[in-house]
């Protein structure tokens, strides 16, 4: 084997073991929550992706030269030796200045040869008799396509190359609006391609970098960026359902919506709910006590599940992975700072978020009721009664309005009324942003909250000015302190 040949698969071993390497980073940060490891992970990331761009860029030197040497060997005349040791210096500076002239001759030839290649394209029947590819240019072709032509036939094997030999198929999803760019990213971070720049440089020589259709398509990494390329133009088509779980909802309501739309019944999606265990690998589960669900963690947002593949596991999964992506780490250790585990914050916020109608008023009832819960005092939230008293057949809601003084007496460990501190776990599912709310709740005096019938709350500090706040929107009888 020759020598370059030999250089030739090692570069390619050392690209196969970079990019499993690659791939294995990728899915650590996936599974990584903290902060350091995150950014440890990013670090190692960097250094592997800056070695294999240097492998990628040795490759390329290596057959540029290949190919150098074969043109040569093919055209380059021999030439006879010359014997000008027997010359007069007279003689010799004759023959360097001869020498010197041809040279410069010679390049400036050169220069015109490629300037005209370059900037001017070549007629049909020299495209056809050279057997150019599809990146050669042609009669009306501007400078910025000439640019992107050339970049891509410097390329040509790592475009027609797969990046591996691994036959795996891989379901690959390009969501509505989803930009070039980030397809390649994906693609890149995935193993699928070896060039994201590259990949955006073919989409859009080829036109299609503004067409791409939504979808799922089925890829291998055996297949080069041609046929990646190619494959995302042909979407498969399945049946789609679009579903909407909304901030607040209990896992019942998720249930029941999920049967309506025929995709799971709600027997078997609570079934799994009430098994937390089943999902060890979300590692935000972890602190959940004995007895706790699923409850809190089932993420709003609305969700596209194709019909042949939903299940109650899947679907599951989906909210918790959701979950995984949307409350970044930063925003755990915060709760942590704080004095919360995650679970308490996610507890507290679905409190906040049943109980805050108005946005900007989030922060503020969750100051309240943290300084409640710091002082070892009774919450009196109403909408943990709301979730013990369960399901109202009459009115046909999870959710009582309004309560009596006999609700605000249930006997149940979720009765914020008679029970202090915190209820066994959340009682709905909370968005983002009451997350956001009852994590960053700036300090209040504030101790006391009442509704002013109109979606907002009178706030108070003492008991004295909430008594007056009561007196002045509710009866004495349906607002108890």
């Amino acid at each position: 084997m020759a020598e370059s040949e030999q250089s030739g698969a090692g570069i390619e071993a050392r690209l196969a073991e970079l990019q499993e390497r690659i791939q294995a980073q990728m899915e650590a940060r996936r599974e990584a929550q903290e902060p350091r490891a995150i950014a440890e992970i990013d670090e190692t990331l960097a250094a592997l992706r800056e070695a294999r761009q240097r492998l990628w860029d040795e490759r390329l030197a290596l057959q540029q030269s290949k190919r150098s040497r074969e043109w040569q060997s093919q055209a380059a005349p021999r030439r006879r030796k010359a014997t000008a040791n027997s010359a007069s210096p007279r003689r010799k500076a004759l023959l360097a200045m001869a020498t010197f002239g041809g040279i410069a001759l010679l390049m400036s030839a050169l220069l015109i040869w490629v300037a005209q290649r370059v900037l001017v394209a070549p007629s049909i029947e020299e495209a056809l008799a050279a057997g150019d590819s599809e990146f050669t240019w042609h009669e009306g072709m501007g400078l910025e396509e000439r640019i992107k032509a050339v970049q891509l036939s410097l390329n040509e094997e790592k475009i027609f190359t797969p990046i591996s030999d691994d036959p795996t198929e891989i379901s690959f999803e390009i969501l509505p609006g989803m930009a070039g760019g980030t397809v390649a990213d994906e693609l890149e971070e995935e193993g699928l391609i070896s060039d994201a720049a590259l990949f955006v440089t073919l989409m859009e020589f080829r036109g299609v970098d503004q067409s791409l259709e939504a979808g799922v398509f089925t890829l291998r990494r055996n297949m080069s960026m041609d046929e990646v390329l190619s494959a995302l133009q042909r979407a498969e088509r399945r049946d789609e359902v679009t579903i909407t779980v909304l901030e607040g909802w209990r896992a019942e309501e998720v249930a029941a919506m999920l049967e309506a739309e025929g995709l799971v019944s709600a027997e078997e999606y609570m079934t799994l709910v009430n098994n937390p265990a089943l999902f060890p690998e979300y590692p935000f589960l972890a602190d959940l006590p004995a007895g706790a669900t699923l409850e809190g963690y089932l993420f709003p947002d609305t969700y596209r599940i194709f019909g042949d593949e939903a299940s109650a596991d899947s679907i599951i999964r989906l909210q918790l992975s959701t979950f995984n992506r949307r409350v970044p780490p930063e925003l755990r250790q915060a709760a942590v700072a704080r004095g919360m585990s995650l679970f308490q914050a996610v507890t507290l916020a679905s409190i906040v978020e049943r109980e805050a109608v108005v946005p900007v008023e989030r922060e503020t009832i969750a100051g309240v009721y943290i300084n409640r819960w710091q002082d070892g005092t009774v919450l009196n939230a109403d909408p943990t009664i709301q979730y013990a008293l369960g399901y109202q057949p009459t009115e046909e809601t999870w959710w009582k309005r309004p309560l009596s003084l006999d609700d605000l007496a249930v006997d149940s460990p979720y009765n914020s009324y008679t029970v202090a501190g915190l209820p066994p776990g959340p009682i709905a599912n909370p968005g983002l942003d009451a997350l956001r709310a009852t994590i960053e709740a700036p300090p209040t005096d504030y101790y006391y909250f009442v509704s002013r019938n109109d979606g907002t709350h009178a706030f108070a500090v003492t008991l004295e000015e909430h008594n007056a706040n009561v007196a002045q929107f509710q009866s004495a009888e349906s607002a108890p302190e």
